[in-house]
């Protein structure tokens, strides 16, 4: 059994000044996913992701320092890697990255967020409506996927702070908590809230 850890580091570099490689030499998953690494892999000297096994480093990071980006690092070669979904938003804003090993599929994704405004938030509800499709295609032949990341959206009251405040920001909006229904209704689970029905977290 694959020990995977997601993780939206807000920034590789800063987190690996903050003990990120002593933290994962702890926890040692056999792959690590990481959003908003906020660099290019040049940025980052691959020794101490080397040294603890992670041979094999993806990245999808943008042109622009310091934005968005997705990266998964494994201690197993993936069968398949790719960054391109035919999602306008993923391929241009560095957002999902797919490596295969063996007959499951991880998709490591970092969701657009809509707290600047109507504008992005009209971008964040296509991404959500094409990131489905996506899926609802490529699941006829790779049935086996895994989703990780940060899909920018609370479901339920208890996945947020502060519910009642927060019922008209985005990232809690009905019609994202809607989507968030919808996708699991089409047969995916949330891993977190299936082990923990009662916890009040976020």
């Amino acid at each position: 059994m694959l020990n995977i850890i997601t993780y939206n580091l807000n920034g590789i570099r800063a987190a690996l000044g903050k003990g990120l490689a002593e933290w994962l030499a702890v926890e040692q998953p056999d792959i690590f996913c990481v959003q908003e690494t906020k660099a290019l892999e040049s940025d980052v000297p691959p020794l101490e992701l080397e040294a603890l096994g992670y041979h094999y480093r993806h990245w999808f990071s943008a042109e622009k320092k310091g934005y968005s980006g997705v990266a998964t690092f494994s201690k197993i070669k993936p069968d398949y890697v790719s960054t391109e979904t035919g999602i306008e938003v993923s391929d241009s804003e560095v957002r999902i990255l797919r490596t295969d090993f063996g007959d499951l599929t991880l998709l490591n994704c970092y969701f657009p967020s809509g707290t600047s405004g109507e504008e992005r938030q009209a971008v964040k509800m296509k991404f959500l409506d094409d990131f489905y499709d996506f899926v609802s295609k490529l699941i006829v032949t790779r049935p086996n996927i895994l989703v990780v990341g940060d899909f920018n959206i609370a479901h339920t009251e208890k996945d947020i702070h502060d519910p009642k405040g927060n019922k008209n920001s985005s990232g809690f909006l009905p019609e994202e908590r809607a989507w968030m229904s919808k996708w699991l209704d089409f047969g995916f689970i949330d891993t977190f809230r299936h082990t923990n029905p009662e916890l009040i977290e976020y």
